[in-house]
């Protein structure tokens, strides 16, 4: 199954407690970075964070932003703590009596520990909640993942083809190109003129420099290599499991096989035909570069 590393997914719920906020945004990385924000009443779920994308994603670079925004319980109801207010009433009493010009500011009471009271947060059950979140958002991040993955299937697939259909032309080629290169061995040789009482060359000579010539060309090899490796690079591209490693090696391969075509070259078509392979490898290994 082939799988982008670049997506983004977001996910939010309203909890008991305020709002739950996930984005996570991820781009091409050699292997798994994980770069969490969390709120600081959320901190303690980071290992547990850790172990979820982990499990889930085994490439690229994932940005993952947690916001929590609380319940303002104080924008409807002031509740404060008649306990607190009579300990507070009884030190400014105190204080009136040797401090007769000093005032009290509502609102610097209202910040006094222990005057306004807030409900309790379960704060097992705010974390509980964050977590269920982040299931849903990377449930959205692999199906957003997914579907670029098919798209680059297709792409690549359709490289693979073309890659695939010049090798099979390089092969039609072959006879032609050896006849060649017989005949031209064989003007060569008999342009040579031999000084006069020189014995005559050996009648073994033009096989000899025939058999020479087409073992420094001889690209059967390569193109069976390459026909091997689409097949491969083919099946790789249907197995379920993360596959970007696996190409990229593959990717070498074909890279490796197409040079030495290219060098091992006498004839115009199959140089032509390694430039144009080159070119198609370089546009897969550039996709690949996306792939999980």
């Amino acid at each position: 199954m082939i799988r982008s590393m670049t997506a983004f997914a977001a996910a939010d719920s309203e909890t008991p407690w305020g709002a739950l906020s996930f984005e996570l945004r991820s781009v091409n990385h050699r292997y798994l970075e994980l770069n969490p924000r969390l709120p600081e009443e959320l901190r303690a779920i980071e290992p547990a964070l850790r172990e979820r994308v982990a499990a889930k994603l085994t490439r690229g670079k994932v940005d993952v932003n947690l916001r929590y925004r609380p319940n303002d319980a104080g924008a409807t109801e002031i509740r404060l703590s008649d306990a607190m207010l009579d300990k507070l009433e009884r030190v400014a009493a105190g204080f009136g009596q040797r401090f007769p010009q000093l005032g009290t500011n509502f609102t610097d009471l209202l910040q006094w520990p222990g005057v306004l009271l807030r409900d309790e947060v379960d704060q097992e059950g705010l974390r509980q909640a964050a977590l269920d979140l982040l299931e849903r958002a990377l449930a959205d991040m692999l199906a957003t993942r997914q579907r670029e993955g098919e798209r680059l299937g297709v792409f690549l697939r359709e490289r693979l083809d073309a890659v695939g259909r010049i090798v099979a032309e390089v092969r039609t080629w072959l006879p032609e190109i050896r006849a060649g290169l017989r005949a031209r061995l064989e003007t060569r040789l008999a342009e040579i003129k031999q000084p006069a009482g020189q014995a005559q060359l050996e009648p073994g000579r033009l096989e000899q420099e025939l058999v020479l010539q087409l073992s420094r060309m001889d690209v059967d090899e390569e193109l069976d290599r390459l026909s091997a490796h689409v097949a491969e690079t083919q099946r790789v591209l249907g197995l379920p499991e993360a596959v970007g490693r696996r190409l990229d090696f593959l990717l070498q391969e074909f890279n490796r096989e197409a040079n030495t075509l290219g060098s091992k070259s006498v004839d115009q078509r199959t140089t032509q035909a390694a430039v144009e392979l080159k070119v198609l490898i370089e546009q897969i290994r550039e996709q690949v570069q996306n792939i999980e």
